[in-house]
């Protein structure tokens, strides 16, 4: 199990963590050595224990606050994907469109006229023979 020096308020502690944990190690051990600068700018020396004390409540504070904050985004998650839920089990009905129907005497006069224009085509047709 490696060993870390980690510094915290301008104490050095010595600190085991798991194989490959180390960079997590540092990473909060610098995020308590930042609340801890804070409060010795603050207060001034005091006791190891009570600065690690009072550090290690302030990053709890804020660690509340960042849950509630998430808390309220993931409820808001929650909400949009409902109404996205709602929106795609809405049946969208198709848009109608009627198309008239055309008069059986338009359609039957229409028949007569093609009837005649083959016939005079025929017609030509037989007079450019000749």
């Amino acid at each position: 199990m490696p060993e870390v020096t980690i510094s915290i308020g301008s104490r050095q502690f010595e600190v085991a963590c798991q194989e490959g944990e180390e960079s997590y190690l540092h990473a909060a051990a610098k995020m308590l050595d930042d609340e801890a600068q804070v409060l010795s700018d603050q207060v001034g020396r005091m006791p190891e224990a009570r600065m690690l004390l009072m550090a290690g409540l302030l990053l709890a504070d804020k660690t509340a606050s960042f849950e509630d904050q998430l808390g309220e985004v993931r409820k808001e998650l929650a909400e949009r994907e409902a109404e996205l839920e709602k929106l795609r089990n809405t049946v969208v009905e198709p848009e109608r469109i009627e198309v008239p129907v055309v008069p059986q005497a338009v359609t039957d006069g229409l028949a007569e006229m093609a009837a005649r224009a083959e016939s005079l085509a025929q017609e030509v047709e037989d007079k450019a023979a000749s």
